[in-house]
C-alpha cells in the first residue's frame, strides 16, 4: 500500500528544497522545518520529504531535540509568523481570503 497524498505537498515539496539549499539556516528557516516536522509527523506518505527534512537537519548539525529547543528560544524573543510578509500562516486551508468564517 502506498502512502497517502498530503493536500500540502507541492507547495511543502518547494519549502523543504529551498531549506535543503541553507547552508546555514536562519531564525525563520528552522521555524519552518519544525513546523513541517510537525505536520508530516505521523503521515502515511511523503517519505521523500521526511528523508530530506531529516537530511536538512543533519547537514546542520542539529537532532531534532536541539532544533525544538532552538526554536522554543526562537519564538520567546518575540518571533511573530508572517509579520512584514505575505505569508500564509496556518495549514493554507483556514488562512486563505475565501475562507468563511
Amino acid at each position: 500500500m502506498e502512502g497517502q497524498n498530503h493536500p500540502l505537498y507541492s507547495s511543502d515539496r518547494e519549502h523543504v528544497n529551498k531549506l535543503l539549499a541553507q547552508e546555514k539556516p536562519s531564525e525563520k528557516d528552522l521555524i519552518d522545518i519544525a513546523r513541517l516536522l510537525i505536520r508530516y509527523e505521523g503521515f502515511p506518505g511523503a517519505e521523500d520529504i521526511k528523508i530530506d527534512m531529516q537530511k536538512a537537519l543533519k547537514f546542520w548539525g542539529l537532532s531534532k531535540e536541539d532544533l525544538h529547543h532552538r526554536t522554543r528560544e526562537i519564538w520567546k524573543k518575540g518571533f511573530k509568523p508572517g509579520k512584514n510578509s505575505n505569508e500564509i500562516v496556518g495549514s493554507g486551508f483556514d488562512a486563505s481570503e475565501n475562507s468563511v468564517n
